[in-house]
């Protein structure tokens, strides 16, 4: 396969999946502003959208304060932010375009709908009623894109590419809402343990699919350790850290094998998969959670310049 077509299936899905990530990070901040004053008054819930989306900088420049309006505008919309909710579902489009005959129909059928759907929502003076059905059709459409390719697609290297693309950028979305939580997202008032510190636990649980699945697995109340356990090694969560890096692996060693070559990303990816195997909760918790997602992330970004190194250049 050529290198243009590896980084434009491996970059189609990891806009895809961003385009998605983006969607639950608004919804979960829409949620916490409507939390009643009761459950503790007001929150930074759109500066820590902005920061779990990884876009302060960029944010800062173009608005002077965050709030609902600049916030969903930046994120969603905006032609001037690369990673806008608009901006990845039309680059994902772009690169499914260029490699058209490697894509299925029903993934180019999902893709292609999905941005000829997105051109139907109107941002000017849209409703909170109508804002959360954009990103209902957000969160179907990469669903929709997602399980096409997992049903009809060949397992080879496109197949492979494609997989990559999403795993890196889950991993990366993963840590960053859990980091943001942790930092950000409790003013400093507020208790932690308390009613709008398990609010706001519940909502990270939502933004990933994963309440349910936390009762399911845990049987208690949410407690923030256990949050952390679930999307950080528990393998059986699609959006913890070790699912996805035993996905990475797994993908990469078939691409490997493929090629009959091994490189750095197969042993970074490695690397990476034994410390979240070999690490637990409460050591993450004594030397710091900050410090452990920040290592994490150092190494997801390193994964991914090994990735392009060996394949996409």
């Amino acid at each position: 396969m050529l290198s243009r077509t590896a980084d434009n299936l491996y970059w189609l899905s990891r806009y895809v999946e961003r385009a998605e990530c983006l969607a639950r990070i608004l919804d979960v901040a829409s949620r916490l502003a409507s939390l009643p004053a009761a459950y503790g008054g007001s929150t930074n819930e759109w500066e820590s959208a902005v920061a779990t989306a990884g876009c302060v900088d960029a944010f800062a420049a173009a608005h002077g304060e965050a709030n609902e309006k600049t916030v969903t505008e930046f994120l969603a919309f905006s032609p001037d932010n690369p990673s806008s909710i608009r901006n990845c579902l039309e680059i994902a489009r772009t690169n499914a375009r260029s490699v058209r005959t490697a894509l299925t129909v029903e993934m180019w059928d999902a893709i292609n709908g999905a941005w000829h759907e997105l051109n139907r929502f109107d941002p000017r003076g849209m409703s909170r009623e109508e804002f959360a059905r954009f990103l209902g059709f957000v969160k179907e459409a990469s669903l929709r894109f997602d399980g096409s390719a997992y049903r009809t697609m060949l397992r080879n290297d496109v197949y492979w590419f494609s997989r990559l693309g999403v795993y890196v950028e889950r991993a990366d979305a993963t840590a960053r809402i859990l980091d943001v939580k942790y930092h950000v997202l409790l003013p400093e008032k507020e208790r932690v343990g308390g009613p709008l510190d398990y609010f706001q636990w519940a909502s990270i649980l939502r933004s990933v699919s994963a309440l349910t699945s936390y009762h399911w697995v845990y049987r208690e109340s949410v407690k923030p350790w256990l949050v952390a356990d679930l999307l950080i090694l528990n393998r059986q969560m699609p959006h913890s850290l070790a699912s996805c890096y035993e996905n990475i692996s797994r993908y990469l060693d078939d691409l490997a094998a493929f090629y009959g070559r091994q490189g750095n990303s197969q042993r970074v990816a490695r690397a990476t998969l034994t410390k979240l195997s070999n690490a637990k909760m409460e050591q993450i918790f004594q030397s710091g959670l900050h410090e452990f997602i920040n290592n994490f992330v150092a190494d997801n970004n390193r994964l991914g310049a090994a990735v392009a190194e060996q394949y996409l250049v």
